[in-house]
């Protein structure tokens, strides 16, 4: 024992600048914090932060500044008693809990709790970020009035669009293709998701009607120009059987191309020959 005192007091004397201080308990540095900073910590992850870290994240769900630590040793946490003297500015809270943990727990400093409960409180602050976002969505949700003739100008604006069916639905005349673009356009429509199946009904009706008139109107232009065409052979087949078309010629050559007015047979056979063509067109009418 005497050999061990001198061999201490040596190494005393050899490294006189040394020091012999006790580590600081991180445990119970963040046990001492989260008696002030994480009431609820299970069932609110954002407890940190909203305690301890921004006004910005909220009050606590739980808003009664109780201790987690009540009933249990307030050696390492701060009791219930002194935690009703805790400000409600998650900033000032903060210091005044790092304070009493640094009088708590014995050998910590500032820049172990720093090192130590700082990033949790910017864990429980992303978690408190989440949480709001979320709230947001859900109210916007919530807020969502649309109802079905919303839903269904909203999708059918979107499927009648030149990229996808067009306003005469003639890019979708496939049934796979109508289907493909109603999938696509009834998805980015949020907030109809309980009039799809009535808004496909409808858009498929509003399809097959204008597909149904666009085929008529084809047909009747078909149909028209038939008839057009019939009339006008008909009527080469009559000029033809009578020879009027090709008398109606020759006289006008002979009016126009003739001295006397085909007087003479010369000029006769010049008129007969100017509207021949005539008589070789009407071997060809049909």
């Amino acid at each position: 024992m005497v050999k061990k005192l001198g061999l201490l007091l040596g190494c005393l004397v050899i490294m006189p600048g040394a020091t012999w201080a006790a580590s600081c308990s991180r445990i119970n540095l963040t046990r001492c914090l989260d008696s002030a900073c994480a009431i609820n910590l299970s069932a609110n992850p954002a407890a940190r932060c909203q305690y301890c870290g921004t006004v910005d994240a909220g009050l606590p769900a739980d808003s009664g500044l109780k201790s987690i630590s009540a009933g249990t040793s307030s050696k390492n946490t701060i009791s219930a008693k002194e935690l009703k003297q805790a400000p409600t500015d998650p900033g000032e809270r903060y210091v005044w809990a790092t304070e009493l943990c640094l009088a708590k727990v014995q050998n910590c400093t500032l820049q172990d709790v720093d090192d130590t409960y700082d990033p949790l409180i910017e864990k429980s602050c992303a978690a408190a970020s989440n949480s709001s976002n979320m709230t947001t969505l859900q109210k916007k949700a919530a807020s969502n009035t649309k109802d079905s003739n919303t839903c269904n100008n909203e999708i059918f604006a979107c499927i009648t669009a030149e990229s996808k069916c067009d306003s005469d639905f003639a890019k979708c005349s496939d049934d796979k293709q109508f289907d493909s673009f109603f999938a696509t356009c009834s998805t980015q429509a949020t907030g109809c998701t309980s009039f799809v199946t009535k808004v496909r009904q409808e858009i498929a009706e509003s399809r097959k009607s204008t597909l149904a008139a666009t085929s008529a109107n084809i047909d009747a232009i078909v149909a028209a120009r038939k008839k057009s065409r019939e009339q006008k052979i008909a009527s080469i087949k009559s000029s033809c059987s009578k020879n009027t078309a090709f008398d109606s010629c020759v006289t006008t050559a002979c009016a126009d191309n003739t001295n006397n007015n085909c007087a003479t047979d010369a000029e006769k056979t010049i008129a007969n020959n100017l509207c021949a063509f005539y008589k070789t067109a009407c071997t060809k009418v049909k």
